[in-house]
């Protein structure tokens, strides 16, 4: 395992965990790709990923991460993790998900997230009336 990755990881999880999406992007280099794999396009550059992780918090406000498993290379990590909180449409949101990062020079070049997209649609469709 490589100590600087290991301390980028805890450094990037830190930015997550507190929902700041300037510390994120700051922490991912100027071309970066994030691409949460739900169907959608990635985000490319700091720019484009700032809002994109905007966007994740602003559909589950109180999101928390628990610690599934990770493993820690020299220019990567894979991590699961059991997200939960509540969506703004009320539900609760108990989803898991896996995330390969990789990194060069002490910043993310690719950040993959692959997620329980079943359980994500359930947590964010409104309720029936």
């Amino acid at each position: 395992m490589s100590e600087s990755t290991r301390a980028l990881f805890e450094r990037y999880h830190a930015c997550w965990a507190d929902r700041d999406p300037d510390r994120i992007a700051a922490l991912h280099t100027p071309d970066s790709i994030f691409h949460l794999h739900s169907g959608g396009k990635p985000a490319r550059g700091r720019d484009e990923i700032r809002a994109a992780a905007a966007a994740n918090f602003a559909l589950v406000p109180d999101l928390t991460f628990t610690l599934v498993d990770l493993r820690v290379g020299a220019d990567y990590w894979t991590v699961r993790w059991t997200l939960t909180g509540t969506s703004t449409v009320g539900n609760p949101v108990e989803v898991d998900i896996m995330d390969l990062v990789l990194v060069a020079d002490g910043a993310v070049t690719e950040k993959h997230t692959y997620v329980d997209g079943v359980a994500m649609q359930a947590a964010l469709t409104p309720p029936a009336k």
